[in-house]
């Protein structure tokens, strides 16, 4: 019989760390690794440009940037969930992100996913902390969800057959959308089934984004039903290739034959069945299919190259073998979003499972013959016609059901809303229970009309930017934390013109200016003009200073720090940065992203000999964001000399 339990998973990890303090103001900083050139737009098909062109984000706005963490790790005991039957035995952690860690084939002992041994963040989310490894649920915009390492929450439900189900469910905040995901081992299957859901509950249409990425070891030939994928690299372009055997002779389907990172969007037939499999030498690994709603296919790799292979070692622990990645999403690629009408809903469902198939067949040259040989023994496994009768039976008779028991909790934004609007959302439950301090405030707002200001000695609280409070903030008492708030919806919607004025508002009477003064420095910034920027950027550090008896003042100097000392440089002001970071407690002039901005302060100031002992010294930028080329760049201002592969970061071609 399935089963569903809690348990404890005990890995080395590094702690997440307290988040960001400051507003989350600006495009996710790893935006342009995903960009794509204007020239290769105007060549791409009219539909597949619309949606890479659809709802980009202007901010990460509500959410939280997390870049707390550092890169010691220790062991720690973590929450999860295992699902079992007499087959499977799926390990899930509804603590961060509702992440699949690991996936065991019980008659034949194997794991078929990437397990990674750590827990090791590293700023590939959109908002920053995420790891590697397992199966991971991403929603919101490109990139990897800002759920990545936040609870979800999670409980017990009755699946189709009757058995247990185990959901996860949250209200992403980028769009302001709810969604579920359902797992569940039906007796006896060999595959995990997984039915999700996002919901639309406003009467607006709103942009939509899925992919389910697994992680698995990189030594695998990859198959997907298709003869042509849309390659994307790290230089802003998305060109159609044929595959497996590209056009200079490479069989792309291997991972370990890309030189450098890239995706691979296989592009699939209309009518073919959506599945992608990653078999090894022998012909056994895992498969990955799904009903036809869930369109894209994807191969990611980090390719041979020294970036690739340092990323490797980075997100793990010296010693493990690597990975890549095989995806699936609502779209042909990742780059693209849909719409999703209002009150409307995107549903789905997949199976993921192992797969034994003729090594001499699948992993042969004749890619017609593998993939035909893949599909024939999935087709024997799990015929597509039991995957769709499996959705409609989750859909019509699971997926509303009620949860059971509740085994974890996840945020109280989701309750917030439902206070707001009123949603009806059968079977995701976002209980008043569930409010937290951080959305009380909001709570007063709705009932009374007025937002009350942090206690004393407390930061701003978290922000919200939808158009429903933003209308609410405007009829507000106009005091400076009503004028704060208002000002970063308002930034979020595109008015920066009137932010910036709410802002000033709001800086005339406050007591405590320098939350006022970094929105004011970002706008600056934003707007072109650095000099002034950087004033206020040190400013907002100095009145920080004035009031460290804040909760939390090591982190907000830490974050003002680090952007004040940024502009300064920015604007030329070598000794004005100088003198900031000597101000930095010791602690914090010690991590590695303040030991590069020392570097790039000795660099300003015509010192480059020390700026190389630092290098020579050793350090790392835990929060390095993905597609970062910052310490290439600064070392090649420094030297000649090949850069060491402690700081080899790239992901493109040198």
């Amino acid at each position: 019989m399935t089963t569903v339990r809690r348990a404890v998973l005990t890995l080395p990890a590094a702690p997440l760390g307290p988040d960001n303090p400051l507003p989350a103001l600006r495009a996710p900083a790893g935006a342009g690794a995903h960009a794509v050139a204007a020239r290769t737009l105007a060549e791409l098909p009219r539909d597949m440009a619309r949606g890479l062109g659809r709802a980009p984000l202007r901010s990460l706005l509500p959410a939280p940037v997390r870049d707390g963490y550092g890169r010691e790790r220790t062991p720690a005991d973590l929450d999860a969930i295992v699902i079992e039957n007499d087959r499977l035995r799926v390990t899930v952690l509804p603590g961060l992100g509702g992440r699949v860690h690991s996936l065991h084939h019980k008659p034949t002992g194997r794991e078929l996913l990437y397990r990674n041994p750590v827990l090791q963040p590293a700023a590939f989310a959109l908002n920053g902390a995420w790891f590697s490894g397992g199966i991971e649920w991403n929603i919101g915009a490109t990139g990897h969800t800002t759920l990545s390492c936040s609870p979800l929450h999670a409980a017990t439900v009755r699946a189709p057959d009757g058995g247990p189900m185990l959901r996860l469910w949250e209200w992403e905040r980028l769009r302001d959308l709810p969604f579920q995901v359902d797992l569940w081992l039906p007796e006896g299957s060999d595959f995990l089934y997984v039915g999700v859901r996002v919901r639309n509950p406003h009467e607006r249409t709103a942009p939509a984004y899925w992919w389910s990425n697994t992680a698995v070891p990189e030594d695998r030939r990859v198959l997907a039903p298709a003869d042509a994928a849309w390659h994307h690299g790290y230089e802003g372009g998305l060109n159609r290739l044929p595959v497996p055997v590209t056009e200079d002779g490479t069989d792309r389907s291997y991972p370990l034959n890309g030189a450098h990172a890239a995706d691979y969007f296989y592009d699939l037939p209309e009518e073919q069945r959506r599945w992608i499999a990653a078999l090894d030498a022998d012909g056994h690994g895992l498969v990955q299919t799904s009903t036809d709603a869930l369109r894209g296919r994807k191969l990611f790799l980090w390719g041979t190259g020294r970036g690739g292979r340092r990323w490797q070692e980075w997100l793990t622990e010296p010693g493990t073998p690597g990975y890549a990645e095989i995806q699936a999403g609502l779209a042909r690629t990742q780059l693209e979003h849909l719409e999703l009408a209002g009150e409307g809903e995107f549903s789905w469902l997949e199976a993921y499972g192992p797969l034994a198939a003729d090594p001499a067949t699948a992993l042969g040259g004749d890619w017609a013959a593998a993939r035909a040989d893949v599909e024939h023994r999935l087709e024997t496994a799990l015929p597509r016609a039991a995957v769709d009768a499996a959705y409609t039976a989750w859909r019509e008779g699971a997926a509303d059901a009620e949860p059971e028991t509740v085994l974890a909790a996840g945020s109280g934004w989701g309750a917030l809303e439902v206070l707001r609007g009123g949603h009806v959302l059968p079977g995701t439950p976002f209980p008043e229970s569930t409010l937290g301090p951080d959305q009380e405030p909001w709570r007063e707002l709705l009932l009374t009309g007025v937002l009350p200001p942090p206690a004393k000695g407390a930061v701003p609280g978290a922000p919200l930017v939808s158009p429903a409070w933003r209308d609410m903030l405007e009829t507000a008492p106009a005091d400076p934390t009503t004028e704060y708030h208002l000002g970063i919806a308002q930034w979020h919607a595109g008015d920066r013109a009137q932010a910036v004025r709410s802002w000033e508002r709001g800086l005339h009477r406050a007591e405590v200016r320098w939350p006022l003064l970094y929105c004011l420095a970002v706008a600056d910034r934003e707007d072109g003009h650095p000099e002034r920027a950087a004033e206020r950027f040190a400013e907002a550090f100095a009145d920080h200073e004035d009031h460290d008896d804040q909760d939390g003042g090591e982190v907000v100097a830490a974050a003002l720090g680090r952007e004040g000392v940024a502009a300064l440089l920015a604007a030329g002001r070598a000794a004005r940065a100088r003198e900031l970071w000597a101000r930095l407690p010791d602690e914090v002039r010690g991590r590695g992203a303040f030991r590069l901005l020392e570097i790039r302060i000795l660099l300003a100031e015509g010192r480059p000999g020390e700026a190389r002992a630092v290098f020579d010294e050793g350090f790392e930028v835990a929060d390095l964001r993905e597609g970062a080329e910052i310490l290439g760049e600064v070392w090649a201002e420094l030297t000649d000399e090949p850069l060491p592969d402690a700081y080899e970061f790239r992901m493109r071609p040198s």
